[in-house]
């Protein structure tokens, strides 16, 4: 073979490797999308028996709660890989370390790429979309992925799969509300744990957060959607403020029964004592996209660092 084939298949070869390196450590490509309003959000009907065995394990550990599972749900499924979604669920090896007895910080930490917490039967509460306008990350219109915009297979559990097989919820995980009897007459019971060690909870809970004895009522977020149209051109996507992008919403004080974290401070039936806890709700932003105190590193999602058992996942859709 001459010599310049030689070298010419030896450049090709190194540019698939290192290509090759970096989906592996970082995940695919992102995908570039030009949508800028919503669709109808075409649900996968979850008809799909589990993988496997359902594995859940929560200890208190020291000054730690440890929760380790194998992430599959303990309920039915949507079709994996489907249209949308080209990934099978396959069993994780999750280990998440959250503080025992966590506090409120001086300041907010908002959700990026990693998870918000994990529901009790150990699947990840994951709301975040690994998908862009452009897909430019620096463009800061991140879709939203119940939008309906881009088509990301989701199943009626609002859940779907990540590349490394991890199924995650990315909104009200039904089925499993369901198995907990969550209803409208009952204040919720603990559904999961944030990454900061704080109690999730969905919908429903006491009208007097200092009170179980008062009226039960659904609890309602305070974002809303801006007004008018987003900016064109270099500036942003366009087209109207109607929830495909995360920046079509805006936080308003008092407008919910919930603050900017979609959560509050109160009683509930396993803190008879008060603690501050985060609800998911009915409307944006579902499962919440913010900590009132300091999340755990387990959660953040990409590479393992060398050494580390715990459970954080790669970047996924």
């Amino acid at each position: 073979m001459p010599r310049k084939r030689i070298l010419f298949a030896l450049s090709l070869l190194s540019i698939t490797l290192i290509a090759g390196l970096a989906i592996a450590q970082f995940g695919p490509p992102l995908r570039r999308h030009l949508a800028n309003q919503m669709r109808p959000l075409q649900l996968v009907p979850a008809t799909e028996a589990p993988v496997g065995p359902n594995r859940v394990q929560i200890e208190i550990v020291g000054a730690d709660r440890v929760i380790s599972a194998n992430g599959i749900p303990d309920h039915k499924t949507g079709q994996f890989p489907n249209r949308g979604n080209p990934h099978q669920i396959e069993e994780q090896r999750y280990v998440y370390r959250i503080p025992a007895k966590p506090k409120a910080a001086s300041q907010i930490t908002p959700l990026t790429m990693q998870s918000f917490g994990i529901c009790v039967n150990g699947v990840p509460f994951d709301p975040g979309a690994a998908e862009w306008y452009q897909g430019d990350p620096n463009g800061g219109w991140r879709y939203e992925a119940l939008s309906g915009a881009v088509a990301l297979g989701i199943d009626t559990n609002h859940a779907h799969v990540q590349p490394n097989g991890a199924y995650h919820y990315h909104g009200l995980p039904n089925d499993f509300l369901k198995e907990l009897n969550v209803r409208r007459s009952a204040h919720s019971p603990l559904i999961g744990w944030a990454a900061d060690g704080f109690p999730i909870y969905a919908m429903y809970g006491y009208q007097d957060p200092q009170d179980a004895a008062s009226e039960i009522v659904e609890l309602d977020s305070s974002f809303r959607l801006k007004t008018g149209k987003r900016p064109g051109g270099a500036q942003g996507p366009g087209g109207t403020y109607d929830g495909t992008f995360l920046a079509d919403y805006e936080y308003v004080e008092g407008k919910g029964e919930l603050d900017a974290c979609n959560g509050r401070f109160g009683v509930t039936p396993e803190f008879p004592d008060g603690t501050y806890a985060y609800f998911l709700t009915q409307h944006w932003p579902v499962i919440p996209r913010a900590y009132r105190g300091t999340p755990s590193e387990d959660f953040v999602r990409g590479p393992r660092r060398a050494g580390n058992g715990r459970g954080g996942n790669r970047r996924g859709r």
